[in-house]
Order: structure tokens, then sequence, then C-alpha cells
């Protein structure tokens, strides 16, 4: 006999995937982004009640499946506990209990979450440009105004940094023959009217302090050395602000590692250590490369032949700097023991429970690839491996 409650059901909008779980009192959705999460299994390990099973995201890249949920989330095996949040370092999941969201896991048995270390000295940060680009998660908010250097009908360049200019003519040398305005638009020469009675050009300069960049063409150019320019700056740095977004930043360090005034701390989350056994690597695969959440792996470039000097070119590679040992990789993988991964610690504040002790274990497990195909349209899990 089919009880009332509680009532499951799971529907897709949009990118999300929403598990719903209707008690008598309360409704509770977790909520997967699919785009979001990128496959590397930890909320599958860390889920007390093993209602997350891993999805195939390698296969969906080669083409193997048209689709498929990076995870798949049994939403009558799931206890809407929030550890699997928690847990998500890409913040692709959320949980909500009647609409509102809430950590259950967090608020009642006091599991402890990652200790995001992500700060930006503001006294050091010149709000250039390298951080926002190299970020591979759009975890950089750059509250900089776009100037019209880089785009057309943007603040005007002149007002990029706090400087006082000052514009001096000469009158005695100044012909006003009309250089100066002809060259720069902060300049007008205005001449009085041509008389037979005077017999000459008269008129002034005009400069506009607002419309001046302080280039100093005009000085260049003057034929008669009239024109005098000064320009002092009190704040040499773009007004604005650049923060790092938590929610999304995976603490590769790209940031933190290309900043030109070492402004930048980020501290990565796991500890430990990643290997590629490249001579296993199928040839033309680079699911890994397309897979990874970081930008860590990548396909070394080619040598000229009278470098590599018998050495056998390598064809697959990971710069461990960015490498955040998620393990979304080691998931996509095709082959078998290809990449082995080991994590070795956590950073985490808050104490460390029995429960989280035990995904500890699990997730400090060494591993290897554990994804395979068989036929070219089917795909079967392997089960994790020690290494």
């Amino acid at each position: 006999m089919e009880t009332f409650f509680p009532k499951f059901s799971k529907k897709r909008e949009g990118v999300n995937v929403i598990m719903e779980q209707k008690l008598l009192k309360n409704v509770n959705n977790l909520i997967l982004n699919a785009q979001t999460c990128t496959g590397c299994g930890i909320c599958s390990e860390a889920c007390p009640e093993e209602a997350i099973s891993l999805g195939l995201v390698g296969a969906v890249i080669r083409g193997a499946v048209d689709y498929a949920e990076p995870v798949y989330i049994d939403e009558k095996k799931c206890s809407y506990c929030g550890v699997c949040v928690v847990m998500c370092p890409f913040n692709a999941l959320t949980l909500k209990i009647d609409g509102e969201e809430a950590l259950p896991i967090i608020e009642r048995e006091g599991f402890p979450e990652y200790d995001m270390v992500t700060a930006i000295d503001q006294e050091k940060c010149v709000r250039c440009t390298i951080c926002e680009d190299v970020c591979p998660r759009d975890a950089i908010d750059r509250q900089v105004a776009v100037y019209e250097g880089a785009e057309e009908g943007a603040k005007a360049r002149q007002t990029a940094l706090e400087a006082t200019t000052k514009f001096t003519v000469d009158d005695e040398k100044c012909t006003k023959c009309g250089i100066c305005g002809d060259l720069c638009p902060a300049i007008d020469v205005n001449r009085k009217p041509f008389s037979a009675e005077s017999g000459k050009v008269e008129g002034e300069v005009v400069w506009n302090e607002e419309l001046c960049d302080g280039c100093t063409v005009c000085v260049e150019a003057c034929p008669e050395e009239a024109i005098t320019v000064e320009r002092i700056v009190s704040s040499g740095k773009l007004d604005g602000t650049v923060s790092i977004m938590d929610e999304n930043c995976c603490t590769c360090r790209w940031c933190a590692i290309n900043c030109p005034t070492e402004a930048i701390t980020v501290e990565k989350i796991f500890e430990g250590d990643i290997e590629f056994n490249a001579e296993k690597c199928p040839s033309g695969c680079s699911t890994c490369v397309e897979v990874c959440p970081a930008n860590a792996i990548y396909l070394p470039s080619a040598k000229p032949a009278k470098e590599l000097k018998g050495e056998v070119e390598p064809v697959i590679a990971v710069n461990k700097d960015f490498c955040i040992l998620c393990g979304a990789c080691v998931n996509a993988c095709p082959g078998e023991d290809i990449i082995t991964l080991k994590r070795t610690g956590i950073r985490i504040k808050g104490k460390e429970t029995d429960l989280f002790l035990k995904i500890k274990d699990k997730l400090c497990t060494p591993r290897t690839s554990k994804v395979k195909e068989g036929a070219a349209d089917k795909v079967e899990l392997k089960m994790v491996e020690t290494a």
C-alpha cells in the first residue's frame, strides 16, 4: 500500500536537476547544477547514504553518449542532510528546506567546512586584468570602470587616475599658428577676425583640462616652443576593487601565481599528488584536458624532431601548480591506471566529526582512472581501486 509521505520526485529545469522529498510538514530539495558540476565524484564518496553515483562525464565529452548528468542522485536514498553540498568544491549543489537554503549537517551536528583561504591585498593590487583573465572558474569580481581604450563609449581615459595638469602658453612666443589645436581636442586656437587695421593674426589659445591626458604632443609639435604641460599624478592606480568570489573559486591558484604584484593569496583545499602514466594514454584522447576544471592538464607542444634526441614525446602532462586534486580527470579517463591521485590532507575549519573522518579516509584513499568504455556506445564503471 502506497503511503502518502514521504513522496519523492526528480525533474530537470534548465541546467538544474532537482530532487525532491516531500514530508508531512517539510519539503526538501537537493539541486544539482549540472553545468557547474565537474563530475569529480567527491559528493559520491562523501554521501553517508551512498545515494550518489558518478555520471558519465568522460563519455559525454568523447561523444559516446549524448547526455548524462555528471553525478546521479537517488532522490529516495538521499537523506537531504547537506553533506554533499558542504563537500562539493565547486558549489554545484544546493539544499533547500521549504524553499530556503539550509545545511542541517552543519546546523545540527557541527560538520566542518572547507577552510577557504582567498584574499587580495587591495594596497598591492593594481586592478589589472590578469587574474580575471586567467581564472578558469569566473571567480574574480573586478569592479573597475571600463575606459575608452578598451570599449567605445566608456569613461574618458583622462579620468582613470587622479592627476592635476597645468597647461601654459607663452603669449610672447605663440604665433596662434593653430598646429596644437589641429592635433589635440583639448585645445582650441580662437583667432580674432582678420582686419587690415591690425594687419596681423591675433587671438587666444583655450585649453580644456577635462579633455587633456597630458600626452604633451602639443609641446613637441609647437614650432615656437611656447607651450608647457605639467602633469602631477596623485594616485597612480585605477579606482575600484578586485575580489575573489569564494563560491566560484576552486583554489587552483592561477590568479595568485600570475599576479604581477603578488597581491593574491589562495591556498588549495586538498594536499597530495597526481601522476600521469602517459605511455598508457590512448592516442587522440584529450578527455582529461577538457574535463579539468582548473586548466591544469595540457597536451605538450610538439618538439622539432632534431631536439628529441631519442626521447619519446610526451602525449599528456599536468601542471601541478594549478592541479587541485579534485579527481575529475581520474573519473573521466577511459583508460586504466593512466592517472593516479593521492590526497594526503584536506584544509577544513571546524571539528573533525566521526562522519567527516570517515569521509576523509575515503577521499584520501589513492585511486586510479576508473571509467572505461566497452563498445563505442556502451560505458561501464569500474570499482574504485587502491593504488
